[in-house]
């Protein structure tokens, strides 16, 4: 069987204006629904997972009492594919009938980051202890998807602090963050907004908000 043709940025964010549960963050369709109670929310995963076995398509579902989050993409085709927002369409029905409601604030992902200028030598020793595993852009990934990934960033001049986080969100909720964090003493640093926006604590520690929009040069 062939597999689905991944769609672009563009294309996935305007098929998202039909789509108004979900957002699409770090490489997938992401949601959060809050239920009435833990029964409803189990009741609703139930209904989720029959719509991914009727498709042959499963999305990540993880369930937290009264809370469920959902992800989708197609990871065959590397990428959101039409299959996975036909799922979400399905998904947001079921959704609407438990009466459940979104949480979009709380959707969001993220990524330990490593400045370095030669990841070789120190890659198998985070792999090996993670147990991870190496993805296609080299960055270490947990193959079950519970854990965050660790990705490089190759710099000829790291950071003297040389870990930072990588917090993905969509772009509809960045902006409130930023506000929040520079409120409680965060530094920011506009260098690629609203991409991706480095914050900077009062002791120099760094972390960055990143969201699906466009870096623009």
């Amino acid at each position: 069987m062939t597999s689905p043709k991944p769609l672009d940025r563009d294309t996935v964010v305007d098929r998202l204006k039909e789509l108004p549960d979900w957002r699409y963050v770090d490489g997938a369709l992401r949601t959060a629904y809050k239920c009435n109670s833990s029964r409803v929310a189990t009741s609703l995963f139930v209904a989720v997972a029959a719509a991914a076995e009727d498709a042959n398509h499963h999305p990540d579902v993880d369930w937290r009492y009264d809370m469920l989050f959902v992800a989708l993409s197609s990871h065959d085709a590397g990428g959101v594919t039409d299959r996975d927002l036909n799922l979400a369409a399905t998904i947001s029905e079921k959704a609407k009938a438990a009466e459940a409601k979104v949480r979009l604030e709380l959707v969001r992902t993220m990524d330990i980051c490593i400045d370095t200028d030669d990841p070789e030598p120190i890659a198998e020793l985070w792999r090996e202890a993670l147990g991870y595993v190496r993805d296609k852009s080299g960055a270490l990934v947990d193959p079950h998807g519970r854990c965050p990934a660790v990705w490089f960033q190759v710099t000829p001049t790291p950071n003297t602090s040389r870990l930072h986080m990588d917090i993905n969100m969509p772009v509809s909720h960045a902006a409130d963050k930023l506000e929040q964090a520079e409120k409680l003493g965060g530094a920011l640093g506009h260098v690629g907004t609203p991409s991706w926006t480095v914050v900077t604590d009062a002791q120099g520690n760094r972390f960055c908000f990143c969201t699906e929009a466009p870096h623009e040069q």
